[in-house]
């Protein structure tokens, strides 16, 4: 279970983004964080990768404190991080992006090996492109390149910061189904920040509001099946 208590972090010092915000991810739950642009949404993934140090407040995995815990570390502890633009390399192969996924365990080749045959099982697509250059590839298959080479690392927990910007609806559509199959199929906890509120709500568990750094509602998503709550965005 990832829990978040009490936040205080922001860019600059003693200038807050988020101020108090809290949030709990349920084990094999999709958590989704919903909000305007600039309340915090994408600064709280950061905070819980390690990318931003906080004010105060705590952030925990299972009972283990990650406050000054390096992001590196914090990957082998099992969290991954998948951003909004997209992070493939354009000019390395599909199979390279993959392995770069590998990089904390880079010595281990049986491992390595190991673990593309399974994104290969998972992703057929992959396979078949595994020598294309990633440029060449649609948007939502960057995206399931970028899930892959999430994958090699054995996550536990992915932060997922607005996955379908700039996608073709058809293709937002595969990337949702994607999120939907890791908890399902692998018992994977996502935490889903996003601005598509009625795709992201078809597919959580459980909705954060926030409003100017701050939880403005919480609960199950059948709370939220009118938007009335979500909507006010």
């Amino acid at each position: 279970m990832l829990d978040v208590t009490d936040l205080y972090v922001g860019y600059y010092k003693d200038l807050h983004i988020l101020q108090g915000v809290s949030i709990n991810a349920a084990d094999a739950k999709i958590t989704t964080v919903l909000g305007a642009n600039g309340v915090g949404k994408s600064t709280l993934l950061k905070a819980i990768y390690g990318f931003l140090q906080p004010a105060s407040g705590k952030v925990q995995l299972d009972d283990q404190s990650l406050i000054g815990v390096p992001t590196h570390k914090r990957i082998d502890m099992g969290i991954s991080y998948i951003p909004q633009q997209s992070s493939v390399f354009q000019y390395m192969t599909v199979e390279e992006n993959l392995e770069l996924g590998a990089w904390t365990f880079r010595g281990d080749r049986a491992r390595i090996e190991r673990k593309l045959e399974e994104n290969y099982e998972r992703f057929p697509q992959l396979r078949e492109r595994r020598k294309s250059k990633a440029g060449e590839l649609s948007g939502g298959m960057q995206r399931m390149v970028e899930v892959g080479r999430t994958l090699m690392t054995d996550p536990t927990v992915i932060l997922v910061d607005e996955p379908t910007a700039g996608l073709a609806k058809l293709l937002s559509q595969e990337v949702y189904q994607m999120l939907v199959n890791l908890r399902d199929d692998d018992g994977i906890t996502i935490v889903l920040v996003d601005q598509e509120i009625r795709q992201a709500l078809k597919i959580a568990d459980y909705v954060y509001v926030l409003e100017l750094g701050r939880n403005r509602f919480e609960g199950p998503v059948e709370e939220f099946t009118d938007l009335e709550k979500a909507l006010w965005v």
